[in-house]
C-alpha cells in the first residue's frame, strides 16, 4: 500500500520500509561500528599482550598443545570479525529478542575485553594469582559466549553459527590459561 499523499515519507520521495528492516546506508553503518566495536577490543587486548608475551609469558611453563605464538594474531581477527557480522545480522532483525541478545553480546565483549590485560598485564606485578583471575575471567566467558549463542541462534542461524568457532576457541584458550596458572 503506498505511503499517504499527505505524510512526510511521500513528501520527500522516501518509501517506508516494512518493519524489522533498515536502510542500506544504516545497515552498512551498523555493520561498521560492530566491526569498529571488536577492532577496538582486539586493538586494547593487543596492548595488553605486546610487551609481555615477549616478557614473562616467554619463558612461561605453557600447555604441551599450546600453539605458537603467531597463530593467535590471525584466529582472533577471524574470529573478531565472526562476532562483528553475528552481531550485526542479530541487530538488523529487530525483533523483542534483538535487544536482550545484544546485551548478552555487550557483556561478552567486555568479559573478553577484561581477560588479556589480567593475564598478560597482571601477571608481574601480581604472579600466580593474576592467572587464576583470568581463569575465573575465561570461564565466564565462555558461558556468556555459550548464552550469546543461544540468543542469537533463534534470531539468526548465521549469526549462532558464527559463533561456536569463538565459542570452541574460549574454552581452548581456558584450558592453555588452567595449564599457566597450575604450572607458573
Amino acid at each position: 500500500m503506498p505511503p499517504d499523499q499527505n505524510s512526510p515519507a511521500a513528501a520527500s520521495g522516501s518509501r517506508t520500509l516494512p518493519s524489522g528492516q533498515r536502510g542500506v546506508g544504516i545497515q552498512v553503518l551498523g555493520l561498521l561500528a560492530f566491526l569498529a566495536a571488536s577492532a577496538l577490543v582486539a586493538g586494547l587486548g593487543g596492548l595488553a599482550t605486546a610487551t609481555n608475551v615477549d616478557g614473562w609469558y616467554a619463558t612461561a611453563d605453557k600447555a604441551p598443545w599450546s600453539p605458537p605464538n603467531w597463530v593467535f594474531g590471525p584466529v582472533w581477527t577471524l574470529l573478531y570479525t565472526a562476532m562483528a557480522v553475528a552481531a550485526w545480522l542479530v541487530w538488523r532483525r529487530r525483533t523483542a529478542e534483538t535487544r536482550p541478545a545484544l546485551t548478552a553480546y555487550a557483556v561478552q565483549l567486555v568479559l573478553n575485553l577484561l581477560w588479556t590485560p589480567v593475564f598478560f598485564g597482571l601477571y608481574p606485578a601480581l604472579g600466580t594469582p593474576a592467572l587464576w583471575i583470568a581463569f575465573v575471567i575465561i570461564v565466564t566467558l565462555a558461558v556468556a559466549v555459550a548464552v550469546t549463542v543461544l540468543y542469537f541462534g533463534p534470531i539468526s542461524r548465521t549469526a549462532g553459527l558464527l559463533l561456536l568457532p569463538y565459542l570452541a576457541w574460549v574454552v581452548f584458550a581456558s584450558s592453555l590459561n588452567l595449564w599457566v596458572a597450575l604450572n607458573n
